[in-house]
């Protein structure tokens, strides 16, 4: 008899294939990993010194639920400094890591059955969370043409009397692309119409190279009926301190901050005091490593497109490249596997981040330059030595 019985609806949970790549990439010895999708750099002395002079000073005992007003306060001027959106710290919540602000909006919104319609490709950890908390995912496909951003004619043909949440990313992991304003406004006009709510990813608000970053919320009647995600990990370099933090309405923050109590009673108060220099000190710093991750992505859409069968989009934003390999004749399954076993050069396959990426890999530009000079002189090699023995 086994002595575990696992729930039904978690029996044939599977690892994605983004999983299954790095699992086989850390066997790899002189691997050329293209593939991680967090920043490269350290996070800065000041924030750490604050974190450690906080732990020294005694701020070691349980945080306020929802976060020290202090941190609210200075995401609110952040988040109006750069992006002019206007935010109170009454509509702010400090989650652990960017990650958990969508899942306990789901679990307090969705009733059994319930859709959300998810912008395509994405961070497909959105389709678990949905799946998890007894919601229907409805995948919206996007096309190369549009930057990777569904219409607002694609998200009309997918809803239903069921729909209640729409799931948009900007940038967007895994495509890099940036909605422009008029994207932004049409999909506000389709919530507005259909009295959906919005859930708007704005983790990698910081990396915009080609346009203006739009928040969801700073749209006309939006404010209202979106939640805007923000973070630390990808701005300041804090992947490993695992605090983020959501901005939504405070009848749905009510529900959140309950739901929160019950699975991590506040955010780690370090963490927090790291975040609060962050915010206060570090723009400089952060203005910096935009520049190179610019510098690095537009070398590297310049090598890609060199290659052949390889086409590569303008880069947007965030720090990914999602380029087309079809014309290499594989899948991009058979690609970014075909690729780690012959030139040690680890990418993402475009279909784990859902059916619409097919055709196309996920490249992360969080190498240094010579990094990633190796890595594509690996690629170009093997696909030039490929194409003329074919």
């Amino acid at each position: 008899m086994q002595p575990v019985k696992i729930a039904q609806r978690f029996q044939n949970i599977q690892p994605s294939g983004m999983l299954k790549i790095f699992q086989a990439a850390a066997a790899i010895d002189d691997l050329s990993n293209l593939g991680i999708g967090e920043p490269d750099f350290h996070t800065e002395h000041e924030i750490v010194d604050a974190a450690a002079k906080a732990a020294k000073e005694g701020m070691t005992h349980y945080p306020p639920l929802t976060g020290y007003p202090e941190l609210r306060q200075e995401i609110c001027a952040y988040w109006k400094r750069h992006h002019d959106l206007e935010v109170a710290p009454g509509e702010i919540h400090l989650t652990v890591g960017g990650i958990q602000a969508p899942h306990l909006c789901f679990q307090a919104m969705l009733d059994p059955g319930d859709e959300v319609m998810v912008a395509e490709p994405c961070f497909t950890a959105y389709f678990q969370q949905v799946e998890f908390n007894g919601g229907v995912v409805v995948p919206v496909p996007s096309r190369a043409e549009n930057g990777f951003f569904p219409t607002a004619e694609d998200f009309e043909k997918a809803i239903t009397p069921r729909t209640k949440i729409l799931v948009i990313n900007s940038p967007c992991n895994p495509t890099g692309g940036v909605i422009t304003l008029e994207q932004a406004q049409s999909i506000a006009e389709v919530a507005k119409k259909h009295d959906l709510f919005v859930i708007s990813d704005e983790i990698y608000e910081a990396f915009v190279f080609s346009g203006k970053h739009i928040p969801m919320a700073s749209l006309p009647g939006m404010k209202e009926r979106a939640m805007t995600i923000g973070g630390f990990s990808k701005s300041h370099c804090m992947t490993g301190w695992r605090i983020g933090y959501v901005m939504a309405p405070a009848a749905l923050l009510k529900v959140m901050v309950q739901l929160s109590v019950v699975q991590t009673f506040g955010v780690n108060v370090l963490s927090q005091m790291g975040a609060l220099e962050a915010l206060r000190s570090q723009d400089a710093k952060m203005r910096g490593r935009t520049e190179e991750y610019e510098k690095r992505i537009r070398y590297s859409a310049d090598r890609l497109n060199a290659m052949p069968g390889v086409r590569c989009p303008e880069p947007k934003g965030a720090f990914y490249l999602f380029p087309d390999i079809s014309e290499t004749g594989m899948t991009d399954e058979e690609f970014s596997w075909w690729l780690l076993e012959t030139a040690k050069v680890a990418t993402i396959p475009g279909t784990s981040f859902g059916k619409s990426g097919a055709g196309h890999i996920r490249i992360a530009c969080t190498l240094p330059m010579e990094g990633l000079k190796k890595a594509f002189d690996r690629m170009e090699n093997a696909l030039t030595h490929r194409t003329a023995s074919a």
